[in-house]
């Protein structure tokens, strides 16, 4: 049986809940259709919020956090070890920047002035 377009599109759309802690649940089919993992990426494009897959790029910080690391001297199964790690931490420091700004956004939390994170030009 043939669908016509107008119950493709409602196939396309569903209404969901939004939480008092500003959370939705993705639907399934969607979950499903686009293979989500545990992240997406969230983005404001013409007064819409657009949730996609996350596709990060394979080299995104690595070639920098591995030179330092053999600058350091590290190398084989400890050089792994190190990289697991300082990989982590890219990660939580980019986090918590990011609560960071949406607190400052929010007016929640005041943001430094130049001045304060590089001095005065004096």
């Amino acid at each position: 049986m043939a669908t016509s377009k107008m119950e493709r599109d409602l196939m396309d759309r569903k209404i969901i809940n939004v939480s008092k802690k500003r959370q939705i649940t993705i639907p399934l089919q969607f979950y499903k259709h686009l293979d989500l993992g545990s992240e997406v990426e969230c983005l404001l494009e013409d007064g819409k919020i657009i949730i996609q897959p996350l596709h990060r790029g394979p080299g995104e910080f690595s070639v920098e956090i591995l030179k330092d690391l053999v600058s350091q001297g590290y190398s084989g199964d400890e050089l792994v070890k190190q990289f697991e790690t300082q990989s982590k931490n890219i990660k939580k420091a980019v986090t918590n920047m990011l609560e960071e700004a949406d607190a400052i956004a929010a007016g929640e939390k005041p943001a430094a002035s130049f001045e304060k994170l590089f001095g005065s030009e004096d």
